[in-house]
């Protein structure tokens, strides 16, 4: 299982996602996503993650 992981945080660290801080949950979702996809990533898997926050009311 540890081997799986390094490999999606070799992936998520080819895509330049590790570049700087995640701006919404979107993109640290999108990280979570593809470290734990693992070797997936190579096979043609390219997973996204969408969500949205809600806003405060004003």
């Amino acid at each position: 299982m540890i081997i799986w992981l390094i490999i999606g945080g070799f992936a998520a660290f080819q895509r330049g996602y590790f570049s700087g801080s995640p701006d919404s949950c979107a993109e640290a979702g999108t990280v979570a996503i593809t470290v734990v996809a693992g070797p997936l990533n190579y096979m043609g898997a390219n997973p996204k993650i969408d969500c949205q926050v809600p806003q405060p009311s004003q």
